[in-house]
């Protein structure tokens, strides 16, 4: 399935969480914590507003967005606003 956001909105791959701390320890998926970082796959066709590309890792807001699975993968579709950095 391909996805194409309109407007200002922006398709994000999400990361997972860490496993292990540095200690060594596992943590089991229910205690992670979600994490607030994603790369770019697509943007949408507001150029004006959109400062990111594709393939760029960044920080969005805790509570944005829309989760969706795409071809059992977790994605989500945010707002350009919602988008606090790019991680380099």
């Amino acid at each position: 399935m391909k996805i194409k956001p309109l407007g200002d909105r922006i398709l994000l791959k999400t990361e997972e969480g860490e496993t292990q701390t540095k200690g060594g320890l596992y943590i089991p998926q229910t205690a992670q914590e979600k994490t607030q970082t994603g790369v770019v796959v697509a943007v949408g066709d507001d150029k004006d507003v959109i400062t990111v590309k594709k393939g760029d890792k960044v920080m969005y807001d805790k509570y944005a967005g829309t989760n969706i699975k795409i071809d059992g993968v977790e994605h989500l579709i945010v707002k350009m606003a919602d988008i606090l950095a790019v991680i380099e």
